[in-house]
């Protein structure tokens, strides 16, 4: 990952987490998050609603993606997503006019005791707006027809004016449509405080221009033939994402997700089709001594190298980490709690004053962390870095009162191994589930100071261990060792840069029944509060997976802004 695609990936994540909180505040959802760029009611993704609510990070400025975060929660607050989907049409075309006439009703409804929305979002349709008509669209027949319908309609709905650029490109196709949707268009501003009266002049208009362009698609006269947007008209409103502008060098990418379907119709869930060869390891049992020393002193020389300062990594923890602990009580002070035991001296002296105590306070961590490293084969490129990143917070967490420990998870075996072959033996039963041999490292366990297990940590060097990922279950195992910890606070981050992945197991199942799974590991485990967990994605956006999560680069020397940035993900919290 290059310098700007970092910059431009820690970016857009606060721009999402302060969209994320003001959709939350404003429709009074607790549970909404933003997953790789899409709007989520905890694990479940919500629709899409209309195209303008999507601003491209790389081509929309801020305001923008206020107005899109305001727009968003309108739809949440003031319409009823079920009667919505109950009266929408089946024409995919049809549907997304519907959709977007939809959308065009609750900002219509935006306070007006609250003029920064209303410019929030007036701002968002003026931006999509100029980037629909300076794609091109417009030029074609279907292109001008919708845009003008989109154009008419929010300024009737709203009595906004059309957005004043293209007034001029809109006029004609305007005058057209006038008598065949005058009525509806006359409907929709009378009627936008009744959803369910409002849809049917929105359904009026949706069938007649989505009939409109299906009948000039049908006699040839479109130019749009070739984009196949009869066959979505999603994809027809959406094709302004796609202009040219796009840069795609300055994206992360964002980890791929699916259902499984074998998992979701399985009535036990997840399976293991055996445990036989699954192994929980010492990690520097697996190294030469000799050769552990070696990578223990190239370990050391790439800290010394970094120029990380890790007394300020230590204050900053113990700033985000620790609470406020009473340690002791400062006695003789004349005001704060009455001393007890002061109270024969006011007796003998009833001008004595400095009868009351007052706690003494001392930032306490009360708190352990756990770090659970991806050992599959894409990370052996990554491997020295993450090394030392952990290796350099496991100090600065011990200067700072906190416990650490330091895990890994792979596969003892390529394809499957052994646990491949007894189900190959048995008879090829149908969807066994997992099918190879864990393996669970521990580099550093919580009881161990770092001096004790500088030369564990270094086994993250020998890339030959890396082997495979099944992370669901490594997330799980991570976690029950930290709810068998006494802190009051556990947090478990998860270092990764790519999705869950075993041959096997795929081919005996389904694609996504590994990353199903994970996702389910998650949602379960932060259902239950015991355990904090984050995502640390190494070059891969990893809020697929987990709602708290950090995009790093450490393709480059580490210097001390990526310790800041996970350290700064650990107080959003």
């Amino acid at each position: 990952m290059s310098v700007p695609q970092a910059a431009a990936t820690r970016h857009q994540q606060k721009v999402d987490e302060l969209c994320a909180a003001s959709i939350r505040a404003l429709s009074g959802d607790a549970d909404l998050h933003f997953r790789g760029r899409r709007l989520f009611r905890g694990r479940r993704a919500l629709a899409l609603f209309a195209p303008h609510l999507h601003p491209s990070p790389q081509r929309d400025d801020f305001g923008s993606f206020r107005g899109a975060a305001d727009g968003m929660a309108l739809r949440l607050l003031l319409s009823d997503a079920e009667l919505h989907r109950h009266l929408g049409p089946a024409d995919p075309l049809a549907r997304a006019l519907f959709d977007m006439l939809e959308q065009f009703r609750v900002e219509a409804l935006a306070p007006a005791g609250m003029p920064g929305m209303v410019h929030n979002l007036q701002h968002r349709h003026e931006q999509w707006s100029l980037a629909f008509h300076h794609s091109g669209v417009t030029e074609t027949a279907s292109g001008i027809l919708l845009y003008t319908t989109a154009q008419i309609c929010r300024a009737r709905v709203t009595a906004q004016p059309v957005v004043e650029a293209t007034d001029g490109v809109i006029e004609a196709t305007r005058m057209a449509l006038a008598p065949v949707l005058g009525h509806a268009l006359a409907g929709l501003r009378r009627q936008r405080t009744d959803q369910a009266a409002y849809a049917q002049h929105a359904l009026t208009i949706a069938h007649t221009v989505a009939g409109m362009i299906h009948a000039a698609s049908e006699t040839g006269d479109d130019q749009t033939d070739e984009c196949g947007e009869d066959d979505d008209g999603r994809r027809f409103f959406s094709h302004w994402t796609d202009f040219e502008g796009n840069d795609d060098d300055h994206r992360v990418a964002a980890a791929s997700i699916g259902d499984s379907r074998v998992l979701e119709e399985a009535d036990d869930g997840y399976r293991v089709f055996t445990t036989a060869y699954d192994q929980e390891v010492r990690a520097a049992t697996l190294v030469r001594s000799a050769l552990l020393r070696e990578y223990r002193e190239r370990l050391d020389r790439r800290i010394a190298g970094q120029g990380v300062n890790i007394a300020r990594l230590a204050r900053e923890l113990k700033a985000v980490l620790a609470v406020a602990t009473r340690i002791d009580w400062d006695g003789a002070q004349e005001e704060g709690c009455i001393d007890g035991r002061m109270l024969a001296q006011l007796i003998a002296s009833p001008t004595e004053r400095r009868l009351f105590r007052i706690e003494r306070q001392e930032p306490m961590a009360d708190c352990v962390l756990s770090f659970l490293i991806d050992c599959s084969g894409s990370m052996k490129q990554h491997i020295e870095s993450v090394a030392m990143l952990v290796d350099v917070f496991v100090r600065a967490l011990e200067q700072a009162g906190v416990a650490s420990e330091v895990l890994g998870f792979t596969t003892s075996a390529w394809n499957g191994g052994r646990a491949l072959r007894d189900w190959q033996r048995t008879g090829r039963t149908e969807h066994p589930g997992r099918l190879n041999e864990t393996c669970h490292m521990v580099f550093k366990d919580a009881d161990t100071p770092w001096r004790r297990s500088r030369p564990d940590i270094a086994a993250l060097l020998k890339s030959d261990l890396f082997r495979e990922g099944i992370d669901g279950e490594a997330v799980d195992w991570a976690c029950a060792r930290l709810e068998s910890r006494g802190e009051g606070r556990r947090l478990l981050v998860v270092l990764s840069d790519g999705s869950p992945m075993d041959s096997a197991t795929h081919l005996a199942n389904d694609a996504h029944y590994l990353d199903h799974h994970l996702r389910e590991v998650v949602e379960r485990r932060e259902r239950e509060g015991v355990v904090e967990i984050y995502g640390v994605g190494v070059g891969l956006d990893l809020s697929p997976y987990y709602r708290r999560s950090q995009t790093i680069d450490i393709s480059g020397a580490l210097g001390n802004e990526v310790f800041h940035e996970i350290v700064a993900m650990f107080a959003r919290r």
